[in-house]
């Protein structure tokens, strides 16, 4: 049976995970760290014969995914089921500013309670939802091809816990997964019912710092 390969990326340091803000859905940009990262990822991808390559719609995941694009000639497929999770009121604030002026929404957020709807924003149910649906729209579209999805470290998160079984409807709380900028996590898909893990937050190949990764920095 033909194996689907995937390549879940998360972009790489932004202007906001720099100064340790919740990104959400702002449109922040990629620091000049983040497009070096992007650089190293673009040029060990390269190497894979990739067939397609899906991102994210906002600007730090669709910057991270452009070298890539033109070494293979490829164009991007952009996608809003693949942002972040929308973190409403706590966009654009530091994590002691959130805690500060919106405790409620932090903790839920940092506790990882997947129904808590944030003020103004989603809950992590909801980003499953959308982003996993995505993910088997690539599995029907691209089957037994090898594909790449530039995203975020939140909806990386939960499409890998998807991935892995170890979420379902009665799940309330989750470990978090940790994705450094420019990790990825390598999959090969042969149905839903049988995905091998080859690699989870692979940072081999980027050859310089990647700043420090603040675990809920969206």
């Amino acid at each position: 049976m033909p194996i689907t390969k995937l390549y879940l990326i998360r972009h790489g340091q932004s202007a906001g995970n720099a100064e340790g803000r919740f990104g959400g859905h702002s449109p922040t940009p990629l620091s000049d760290l983040g497009k070096e990262q992007a650089e190293l990822t673009a040029k060990i991808l390269s190497k894979e014969k990739i067939h397609a390559i899906y991102s994210s719609d906002l600007l730090r995941a669709v910057q991270t995914a452009q070298p890539l694009a033109k070494i293979l000639d490829l164009p991007i497929v952009q996608t809003p089921d693949f942002r972040e999770r929308h973190v409403g009121v706590l966009e654009g604030l530091t994590f002691d500013e959130s805690k500060q002026k919106y405790p409620k929404d932090y903790y839920a957020l940092i506790n990882r309670n997947i129904h808590h709807v944030i003020t103004r924003g989603e809950s992590y149910r909801q980003l499953l939802r959308r982003a996993t649906s995505a993910l088997h729209e690539i599995f029907d579209v691209h089957h037994g091809e090898k594909v790449v999805v530039f995203s975020h470290t939140g909806a990386i998160c939960f499409m890998t816990l998807y991935l892995l079984g170890a979420i379902n409807r009665r799940t309330v709380n989750t470990p978090w997964l940790v994705t450094s900028n420019c990790g990825i996590n390598r999959f090969e898909i042969q149905s839903r019912k049988n995905v091998r893990v080859l690699a989870i937050n692979d940072t081999r190949h980027l050859q310089k710092p990647t700043g420090n990764d603040a675990f809920a920095a969206l």
